[in-house]
């Protein structure tokens, strides 16, 4: 394998490429269906989004960027307050109602893509410097690692075994066997599990091969036939403002996607178009009740790992995931993977993300002698990790619900942007680009 890993999948020929959509597939499963496990949106019609939504994010990104689309948890927080906005309200359905909500999320996403096309990447990156970025993708890592470790507690042995599959195979395999270690791990931690009675296939044995993955009364659409103007309101004050924090953790992906592969994504394609098939997709999938989308960290970290970088196989993921979205069965599966195997490849995936965030201030020098810097990084950090595993977990503003993540990048942009000292200039400034390999 090259140094600079696979950009043509193609010469590994057709088998190894499915091997590895489906290496794709299963690093994003695990975390894709636990937000409809968590708020009680389809499960079948989130798995069909998330493979649409990733379809039509490399269309409007002309296939360029490695990426795939699955749940954000962003909005857990936001389903959950809509959701109590009907307790007291008999025979209605509040998932249209959060469907409409993530829309105009989704329209937010629109707005700011059209901002970086009117006034162009190196004036709105001046925001967004490694100083900022390479902390929050740090956090992006770190916050999803306790995740990882509570999954892990369900049976330690299965999460090592995960774990030990996933290194031996990525340090000493050979061939195809170092390309799909998360896959091996999935699978072998599973088998393991399965022989030794740690997994119930009941649910497997009793769902059918073939069924629909979305319900009308689900969707947006059933809105049209009546509904109630002043939850209709609610919902949307209470979901779109949730799009301020996850287009900055879009930025982040972004940067942490392009550090992994060492290609300017935020230049070519662009963030304008990005940030548009992110905020498409989201509508999408809100349309038909399915949770609201976004890039994806585990799948960075499957790049980080494999060094397969090939656009091609992430549509291939996506494509596998519609197809499985039609089957209850394969669903069923899935869903009786043992709670320790997602632990343990999860935490080799998300602390690949922290390592890219740490590479990524590493490689662009950042100047931590200057006192702005320490100020910034401190404070990002400190609040996305405090908050995110304080007692409440979020902050609260009125119906605005805020990550950790969320308040710790808004204040690192805000800081950058008022201190003195700020000289990073995007496209111009090679200290500043050349950790990503940039070629502008």
């Amino acid at each position: 394998m090259s140094e600079n890993g696979i950009r043509d999948a193609r010469t590994l020929g057709t088998p190894k490429m499915l091997l590895l959509g489906f290496q794709h597939m299963f690093a994003m499963f695990g975390a894709t269906v636990l937000v409809p496990v968590l708020t009680g949106l389809p499960v079948s019609a989130t798995l069909l989004f998330a493979g649409l939504g990733t379809l039509l994010f490399h269309f409007l990104t002309k296939g360029k960027v490695p990426a795939f689309l699955g749940s954000s948890f962003a909005f857990i927080g936001g389903y959950a307050a809509v959701c109590a906005l009907f307790d007291n309200v008999e025979g209605m359905n509040w998932i249209p109602y959060a469907g409409v909500g993530v829309i105009c999320a989704g329209l937010l996403y629109v707005v700011l893509s059209a901002l970086f096309k009117a006034f162009g990447t190196s004036r709105v990156m001046r925001f967004f410097p490694p100083i900022v970025t390479g902390p929050v993708i740090i956090c992006i890592g770190m916050s999803l690692a306790n995740s990882a470790i509570n999954n892990c507690q369900a049976n330690w042995w299965i999460a090592l075994l995960a774990i030990a599959i996933v290194v031996v195979c990525n340090i000493w395999g050979k061939g195809m066997i170092k390309i799909i270690p998360i896959l091996l791990g999935v699978v072998g931690s599973y088998v393991v599990a399965a022989i030794f009675g740690q997994v119930d296939f009941t649910a497997v044995k009793e769902a059918a091969w073939i069924g629909l993955p979305f319900q009308w009364k689900d969707t947006v659409f059933s809105l049209f036939q009546g509904c109630d103007g002043g939850l209709l309101v609610s919902s949307i004050a209470i979901m779109m403002p949730i799009a301020l924090a996850t287009m900055v953790e879009h930025i982040g992906d972004m940067c942490a996607i392009s550090s992994t592969v060492g290609e300017n994504f935020v230049a070519d394609p662009g963030l304008h178009r990005t940030l548009l098939g992110d905020g498409c997709a989201t509508a999408l999938a809100a349309a038909f009740g399915a949770p609201a989308n976004t890039t994806y960290g585990e799948n960075t970290g499957v790049l980080a790992l494999t060094k397969v970088y090939d656009p091609r196989v992430i549509r291939i993921a996506a494509v596998l995931a519609v197809i499985f979205a039609f089957c209850p069965k394969f669903e069923a599966l899935i869903a009786c993977m043992p709670t320790a195997t997602i632990g343990g490849v999860s935490l080799i995936l998300y602390g690949m993300i922290s390592a890219v965030g740490v590479r990524n201030v590493v490689e662009n020098q950042v100047d931590f002698t200057k006192n702005r810097n320490i100020i910034i990084a401190a404070l990002i950090m400190g609040l996305s990790l405090g908050i995110t595993f304080s007692s409440v977990g979020k902050i609260v503003l009125g119906p605005i619900s805020l990550s950790g993540l969320a308040v710790g990048a808004l204040v690192g942009i805000i800081l950058n942007a008022i201190l003195p000292g700020n000289d990073y200039v995007f496209g111009s400034n090679d200290q500043g680009d050349k950790s990503v390999n940039f070629k502008v």
